[in-house]
């Protein structure tokens, strides 16, 4: 970190909650703000975070109101340090403001900037981290080159003098405005934010704040009734989707590329978004909304509780400004905005009705957009999904063709069922490099008889040995059965460099049954079920994309490059070809993972996986002669043990589990040692940050004790990002025409998608078998499983085919 002073100004909701988060992390925070009652209750008895559930966290920060902070600085030299260079060396009796985080209310953005722009320092800078477009008033009284743009959508609120409700994990994004590269001093800014959680870079800023204006929007007139934001979002789709609409279409006048956060998936929600994606996204942003400890927005906490203006009406007069000189008509915003003012004199006008009025008002304005047909002597294809970056727009398989793969696949059923028969019937436990390497030979066999040998027809081969894993294989096949790009449903596509690159087709050939697993448990067939060591997790899922590509090629339809990567010690961590995945991931378009699915479900979401261990080393002695020379580690790890339980939060989902406890030597001996293996699993990079302190902070009950945690984070986290909601889409409109109504889940689970996410790559995850009792004798999957989602697969890869 790199140490600086910051200065927040506005210690309300969002200044609160990043100035407790510095603090915490040991940075110098000063905050400033115009309530002289939550001044002096941060000054008593600290700045405080209301976890939920009874938590609480204070920190001593220094706090200040404006009118006192010129008196309760000292004398000193202009830049608070004595060298002259207009940049504090920290601490919070500095005389000028260095690193300024901007957080008042929109329409107090003037009265703090004539305040700040006198005490800031030449070197300093100031940081909009509120509400709005705010950056041109900042760099109105600075300049620009004092000024940074910041996206922040954090639902904290004030509880209480000194209270902050934490609102969970939200967005930070900083840059320099205008879209001008990031630079050092927004990377060290980043750096300590990352004491809040997942902040990041850009050089949009601007697309942040556009789409969180088209957020915010529904937010605002949620705030027209006295009700939770989800439910009136659900009811009202009409009026917020004007909303959205209408903000977006000045957005797209100014040329602004809009950028998705948090749930919100701004790119579903632009003018050509098809209906059916619009209100999926919808859906999941609803779902979302109702996961969220404040179900209500601030600008109604604003009207009902606070009875203060509200700081929407000044957020908007931009977006207003805009449209005006564009030509573009407001309708339904400006109604919103109206009815905030009216509200603010008489909050008891609060009401669904005026949802209700605005339903009619954005039908009036923005009758609905009719879906168009196909040509009459064009393919019955399904809709075309928005498509962020490179990824399909559409499917490109028609519905007839969708039905013939299956048809196809059924024919070959039996074939299938007798190639995962062999494949179970060879043994690839984890820990046995002599059976993984056997079965990866037939693997290979079987692979040049089913797709081609390579040296044919462009198939190539890299194998990647290991010395205490199974080796990597990666088998490299060339596009067939291409259209021409003007062919393409929606009659674009993404660029030919892109669709150059392959799609990834990842698969693990080890499991968790032990060598001679199958002496007493073979492979079996009872009807349409089917049984075995590995069948669920995860041999079945090879199988079936094998099939689906052999499907592809006999119909002559398209599918495009694909690398097909088979590692061989997934079940034990991948610890030995993570690399080689994430290298692997880095030249595709996408990877498809054959994990079996989740009761049908693909996953969209999956657990970051830590695996830890705690170690206590305490001071041996005889436990009757001379008990009180000792310092039992034992009794020491149990304190631990429970305090580590005691980190777990399911509502974030977030789980600890020690599943090993040893210590001592015999029981007439205080123990000088123990140990606790443990993991960790987490749904979001925030909660990774929370668990990271927590470890790092741990310390001795008894001061006679040592506590040592070693270990690392297995696997990062697979969040359900913009790309992947949108392979899902995609997914999902592929499984129409087969009849499925194909669904999405999130599992504690993690695979080697994780890894893939992480390097920026799109993934779709849980395209194997169906079925379950992954990891026990209950085992199983269906043989109308395996041709269903053979076909699925091939719907999906015919689709990157262009």
């Amino acid at each position: 970190m790199s140490g600086d002073a910051y200065t927040v100004v506005g210690g309300g909701a969002i200044g609160g909650t990043i100035a407790h988060s510095l603090a915490r992390a040991g940075r110098p925070v000063t905050v400033v703000d115009s309530d002289a009652g939550h001044v002096a209750a941060i000054r008593e008895h600290g700045l405080t975070v209301d976890h939920g559930g009874g938590r609480f966290t204070a920190v001593r920060v220094s706090a200040t109101t404006p009118e006192e902070f010129d008196d309760r600085q000292p004398d000193g030299p202009p830049d608070g340090d004595g060298d002259g260079d207009g940049n504090s060396d920290g601490g919070p009796q500095d005389r000028r403001l260095s690193r300024v985080l901007l957080a008042v209310k929109a329409q107090a953005t003037d009265d703090a900037m004539r305040w700040i722009a006198p005490r800031l320092a030449p070197g300093g800078y100031v940081v909009s981290v509120q509400n709005g477009f705010n950056e041109a008033l900042v760099a109105e009284h600075v300049g620009a080159e004092r000024t940074l743009a910041a996206f922040v959508n954090i639902f904290a609120d004030v509880t209480a003098p000194g209270v902050i409700r934490d609102g969970g994990p939200g967005a930070f994004v900083v840059g320099e405005p205008g879209g001008a590269p990031v630079s050092e001093r927004v990377r060290r800014l980043v750096e300590d934010l990352q004491a809040w959680g997942p902040a990041r870079a850009t050089d949009n800023v601007e697309g942040y704040l556009w789409a969180k204006a088209g957020f915010g929007a529904m937010l605002a007139a949620t705030s027209l009734a006295d009700d939770a934001m989800a439910g009136l979002i659900d009811r009202h789709r009409g009026a917020m989707y004007a909303l959205v609409r209408e903000v977006f279409a000045v957005a797209e006048a100014l040329h602004v590329r809009l950028e998705p956060f948090d749930a919100f998936e701004a790119q579903a929600f632009g003018r050509n978004a098809p209906p059916a994606v619009r209100d999926a996204a919808t859906d999941r942003l609803t779902a979302w909304l109702r996961t969220q400890p404040k179900d209500r927005s601030g600008i109604w906490r604003d009207i009902a509780v606070r009875r203060r203006p509200v700081e929407v009406t000044t957020h908007y007069a931009t977006v207003f400004e805009e449209a005006e000189r564009a030509g573009i008509a407001t309708p339904v915003l400006r109604a919103v905005i109206d009815g905030l003012r009216e509200l603010e004199q008489d909050p008891g006008g609060m009401s669904e009705s005026r949802l209700d009025d605005l339903d009619r008002l954005a039908a009036a304005h923005n009758p609905p957009s009719r879906v168009a047909s196909p040509a009459p002597d064009g393919p019955d294809r399904p809709d075309a999904v928005a498509a962020p970056g490179s990824l399909p727009s559409a499917p490109r398989l028609s519905a007839a063709e969708a039905r013939s793969v299956r048809q196809w696949l059924e024919t070959h059923r039996e074939e299938m069922v007798r190639d995962l028969a062999a494949y179970t019937a060879h043994g690839s436990s984890s820990d046995d490099r002599a059976e993984l390497g056997s079965c990866l030979e037939w693997l290979r066999g079987w692979l040049d008889e089913s797709l081609g040998a390579p040296g044919t027809a462009g198939v190539t081969e890299e194998r990647l040995e290991r010395e205490d894993a199974g080796d990597v294989v990666v088998r490299r096949y060339p596009a067939a059965g291409h259209a021409p790009a003007d062919a393409h449903p929606d009659g674009g596509g993404a660029p030919a460099a892109a669709t150059a690159l392959p799609v990834l087709l990842l698969a693990h050939y080890d499991t968790v049954w032990p060598t001679g697993t199958l002496a007493r448990w073979p492979f079996r067939r009872d009807g349409e079920k089917i049984t075995g060591p590995g069948v669920f997790d995860m041999k079945a899922g090879l199988v079936q994309a094998v099939w689906a590509l052999r499907a592809l090629d006999a119909l002559g339809l398209p599918r495009p490059a694909c690398t097909l990567m088979l590692n061989g010690d997934e079940e034990t961590g991948s610890l030995a070809s993570s690399d080689a995945i994430v290298a692997e991931a880095s030249g595709s378009r996408a990877a498809l993972v054959f994990e079996a699915a989740a009761g049908g479900a693909v996953k969209t979401a999956r657990k970051g996986v830590g695996l830890f261990r705690l170690t206590v080393d305490g001071v041996e002695a005889h436990a009757g002669l001379d008990p009180a020379a000792g310092a039992s580690a034992v009794e020491e790890a149990a304190h631990q043990v429970l305090r580590l339980g005691a980190l777990s939060d399911p509502v974030a989902g977030t789980t600890v589990n020690v599943g090993v406890l040893h210590g001592g030597t015999r029981s007439n001996v205080t123990a000088g040692q123990a140990v606790a293996d443990f993991d960790i699993r987490v749904a979001s990079t925030a909660e990774q940050k929370r668990m990271e302190a927590a470890l790092s902070s741990l310390c001795p009950v008894n001061p006679r004790t040592k506590v040592t945690v070693t270990g690392e984070w297995n696997r990062p986290v697979f969040e359900r990002t913009p790309q992947v909601a949108h392979l899902y889409a995609l997914a999902r409109a592929c499984a129409g025409p087969l009849g499925l109504d194909l669904r999405e889940t999130s599992v504690g689970g993690a695979s080697d998608g994780n890894f893939v996410l992480a390097a920026g790559v799109p993934v779709l995850d849980g395209l194997g078998a169906v079925g379950g009792g992954a990891h026990a004798r209950t085992e199983h999957t269906t043989v109308g499983g395996m041709t269903e989602r053979a076909a699925l697969t091939a719907g999906v890869l015919a689709a990157f085919a262009g």
